[in-house]
């Protein structure tokens, strides 16, 4: 339903031309990377902050009229967590950018929610430190859209998520109350974990407008390369190896053989048409001990090569190609696209399990499945390529891709091991969580957000035929209308 904006041209906003109501902007802030085009809404205005005040002050505004406001920034995710499914208010943060404090004595930084994630690395590179649990796309995407959704990437086997480095967290409240949410300490067992529960809410609960984040010295010694496999389950059965046997690896991606072709094509590679996989390894001393005992492991699963060396312009080479991999699944064929964004994460010694499984319903239904993702932290990305013009295809296509975050979550994983839930995978939560738990996080919900105006329609799964999040029969009964 359409609201009406005009009364955001009468907030105190630090910044000139903060808000537009032009069709063409609207239109540009419909959804995000991941957002399927006949999913895409067009917000009624967007809204451009330039400090934590303005937050405030709209959320505020937009809240006294029951207005949904939905956060947004580089427009990066892949499951539709962006998009004003209600209309309302896009708040951009794009513009909130800054890198407000570098303290290396404290290994620690603190930002804004618009820096782009290698901006962070960049500014506190002069002081032989890092940011280490940037995902792949930490090129292009917000440090705020990585807390949103608690966000990993390759090196997440060696350094974690996001989440683990995130040490407060300063937001607003839907209502427009700023609260600060965990510390500076390193640790801390002081009340309630709010700041864990902000982080991974995908901008349900509070908009993030600055982020203390934990920062670790660069390694010294970098050594990385690949390794090929003649069959997948070699290739995953040394994966788990090598990860079980405590091997120290900052990196270990898995390419199927598809996958593997799909990036020759793209990024003019020379890799085998067969499973690869692509390691990292960082260190101050040792690393080569570190390698040679990978190389032990690899070698009882009948490993083809194993070439890995002081890390250098070929590593590089080989870690683009992968970062660049969903681009090159939706490039690779004339008539065939990638049906959603696949993302399970199975414990370890599950994981050839799901690759098995999704490689062998690829073979059975004729679809082709590329395979590929941080096998070292279990995440398998997949894409199942169809025929979009083709309705059967395309309602086979998603039969699959549902099958395998099925099968993901019987072997004890997860729908979604970083992308979050957003539009996409909000009809496995209760598979996934139980309903009871399900039913814990909207009385979370109901408790931040009374009048569910912050990211409406976002993770429940009683939102997917368009309504706005049922808050429970004991929701306000004077709460503004929702509709």
């Amino acid at each position: 339903m359409a609201h009406d904006p005009g009364f955001l041209e009468a907030l105190d906003l630090d910044l000139d031309g903060a808000v537009s109501t032009a069709e063409g902007t609207r239109e540009s802030h419909a959804g995000d990377y991941g957002t399927p085009e006949r999913d895409e809404r067009t917000p009624d205005a967007v809204v451009w902050p330039a400090s934590t005040a303005d937050v405030s002050a709209v959320l505020s505004a937009c809240d006294e009229r029951g207005v949904p406001v939905t956060p947004i920034a580089a427009a990066t995710g892949l499951e539709g967590g962006a998009t004003p499914v209600h209309g309302g208010v896009s708040l951009d943060l794009s513009r909130m950018d800054d890198v407000l404090d570098v303290r290396p004595g404290d290994f620690q930084v603190d930002v804004e929610p618009g820096v782009i994630g290698s901006a962070v690395d960049e500014a506190v590179g002069d002081h032989g430190l890092f940011f280490p649990p940037l995902p792949s796309s930490g090129d292009i995407s917000t440090v705020g859209g990585m807390i949103a959704t608690s966000a990993s990437g390759m090196q997440t086997v060696k350094y974690g998520e996001v989440a683990d480095w995130v040490l407060e967290l300063e937001a607003v409240l839907p209502n427009g109350d700023v609260i600060t949410a965990g510390s500076k300490a390193v640790k801390t067992s002081s009340g309630y974990n709010l700041r864990d529960l902000v982080v991974g809410s995908e901008g349900t609960l509070a908009v993030v407008t600055r982020a203390t984040l934990r920062l670790a010295g660069i390694p010294e010694q970098r050594y990385g390369g690949r390794a090929s496999f003649s069959t997948l389950e070699d290739a995953t059965a040394a994966i788990t190896d090598a990860i079980t046997a405590g091997v120290d690896v900052a990196t270990i991606e898995l390419l199927d053989g598809t996958s593997a072709t799909i990036a020759n094509d793209y990024s003019g590679l020379d890799l085998p048409d067969g499973p690869t996989v692509f390691l990292e390894f960082h260190a101050d001393h040792g690393v080569e001990e570190e390698v040679a005992f990978c190389r032990t492991i690899f070698e009882t699963h009948d490993v083809e090569s194993f070439e890995v060396a002081r890390a250098g312009a070929g590593m590089a080479e080989l870690l683009e190609a992968r970062k660049e991999l969903g681009v090159a699944l939706e490039e690779w064929h004339p008539d065939l696209a990638p049906v959603q964004a696949g993302d399970v994460t199975v414990p370890i010694s599950k994981y050839g399990d799901i690759v098995r499984f999704a490689r062998n319903l690829g073979e059975e239904h004729d679809v082709p499945i590329a395979c590929f993702g941080h096998a070292g932290d279990g995440n398998l990305h997949y894409s199942v390529l169809i025929d979009e013009s083709d309705p059967e295809e395309y309602e086979l296509g998603k039969e699959l891709y549902g099958q395998i975050v099925e099968r993901a979550i019987e072997l004890g994983g997860t729908a979604t091991g970083e992308h979050g839930v957003g539009l996409g995978k909000r009809k496995f939560l209760e598979r996934e969580h139980g309903a009871e738990t399900v039913a814990l996080m909207r009385r979370v919900k109901r408790a931040f957000d009374p009048n569910d105006i912050l990211n409406p329609g976002k993770l429940f799964p009683e939102t997917i035929d368009g309504g706005r999040v049922d808050l429970g029969e004991d929701a306000e009964q004077d709460s503004p209308d929702r509709e």
